[in-house]
């Protein structure tokens, strides 16, 4: 896999086919079918955990499951809308773990259940190996990793990079309560920057992953779902504040699943600080507190994020666009985000008639495959064939698509939102 293989940028003709590449899908094993990749000492204590678990979320139980794992099923439901590569983001629950990485923090763990779980994630880095291995250049699997062990964790970065999990490393948030130090810390992560960058393995940060622990009442679930993106953008200002990105030019940040038009409004905010900080009135409180830090950085908040950051963009929606062309088209990935419910299939085509149509279709085209070209490395070469078989054409993307044309279902996914049709009485 050569890293950022890519096609020549040309005007698309009406009748191509758009290779469309998903920069926010999910995946995983069943419960049990992780147990071949645990260590055998840990085999009683598995099936032990695993006798007594209740999978807490109905779309990883029966026929819904399944597309987690059923690699043949998996091809179809992409193929048929249009997708032919993907980047996949944990889903199932690993072993000995009490939910999985992407909707809330885990409680903390104590001296004995840390290497329970990291027995768990190694088993899922080793099960998602083989399951990218089941259909060649097509799947970009992201190791997932924990932040309470470093040298584990630049361990398993260093085997995840040998086999094959081209998707990079799934960056866990540091919340209140996580019993780790704040990303911003500079000194604690250094290891796992300087390996990623050394690697050149991309460090991809969801939503969800970072919200502190919630509670089980209506209120705490409606609070975790308001928060959930801002928890998730602080990513961003705790890595420019700690410096990584003026220490580590290499590294790439992608930050998935968490909307696009809050970024300029968020930038031009951080550059205003960061100018009051470096450049503003002597004796102002910005200057202050943050001249000396501030001082030793080359570039302002918006040229760092401009240098190393990319966006996972599902469910981007028509208003969006504008937002997304501020940032760059070429800083954006689109995203199906299957096989949520919120994600877009089986109405993927339609999700991107909704965004894309009036978008020149050199921009749409970075969007869909060039830009998760160049930040995960997928060949588009090598690609092309399956897209001229099940890509969506220029001409079908560009065709507006009306309010009101999908049956109702359709409106779980945010993308399409005023397109399902109401019934009536």
């Amino acid at each position: 896999m050569t890293a950022g293989t890519t096609e020549a940028v040309s005007a698309p003709a009406p009748d191509d086919r758009y290779i469309v590449i998903s920069a926010d899908c999910h995946g995983g094993g069943n419960l049990r079918g992780y147990r071949p990749y645990l260590e055998n000492r840990w085999l009683d204590d598995f099936d032990a955990w695993a006798a007594g678990y209740a999978i807490p979320y109905d779309d990883l139980k029966g026929d819904l499951g399944g597309r987690n794992w059923d690699s043949d099923r998996r091809l179809g439901d992409l193929e048929a809308d249009g997708i032919v590569a993907e980047v996949i983001y944990p889903n199932t629950v690993p072993p000995f773990y009490p939910n999985n990485s992407l909707v809330e923090q885990p409680p903390a763990p104590n001296a004995g259940d840390l290497e329970r779980r990291w027995a768990g994630l190694r088993a899922h880095n080793r099960w998602m190996a083989d399951f990218c291995a089941a259909a060649p250049g097509r799947r970009a699997g992201i190791c997932q990793i924990m932040l309470h062990d470093l040298g584990a964790a630049v361990d398993e970065v260093r085997w995840a990079k040998e086999n094959g999990l081209f998707g990079g490393v799934l960056l866990p948030g540091a919340p209140p309560g996580s019993g780790v130090p704040s990303l911003y810390d500079p000194e604690y992560y250094e290891p796992l920057w300087s390996v990623c960058e050394e690697l050149d393995m991309p460090v991809n940060h969801h939503s969800g992953s970072a919200a502190p622990a919630a509670g089980e009442r209506a209120e705490d679930k409606v609070i975790l779902l308001l928060e959930v993106t801002w928890w998730a953008h602080r990513a961003f200002t705790h890595l420019l504040v700690g410096g990584v990105f003026e220490r580590h030019p290499g590294l790439r940040l992608v930050l998935a699943e968490q909307g696009t038009a809050w970024v300029p409004e968020e930038l031009a905010r951080l550059d205003y600080f960061f100018d009051r900080m470096g450049t503003g009135a002597a004796g102002s409180q910005e200057a202050v507190w943050g001249k000396e830090l501030v001082g030793g950085m080359s570039l302002r908040p918006s040229g760092f994020f401009a240098r190393q950051v990319r966006i996972g963009a599902s469910f981007l929606r028509g208003h969006e666009v504008p937002a997304a062309s501020r940032i760059g088209f070429d800083k954006i990935m689109w995203g199906s985000d299957y096989p949520h419910r919120e994600g877009s299939h089986p109405y993927s085509t339609e999700a991107l008639r909704a965004a894309f149509a009036g978008v020149d279709p050199v921009d749409v085209d970075g969007m869909l495959a060039g830009n998760a070209a160049a930040t995960y490395g997928f060949d588009l070469a090598a690609l092309r064939p399956l897209a001229d078989r099940f890509g969506p054409t220029v001409a079908e993307i560009a065709e507006p698509l009306k309010p009101a044309s999908l049956p109702i279902e359709a409106e779980m996914c945010p993308a399409l939102i005023g397109y399902g049709r109401k019934e009536t009485s």
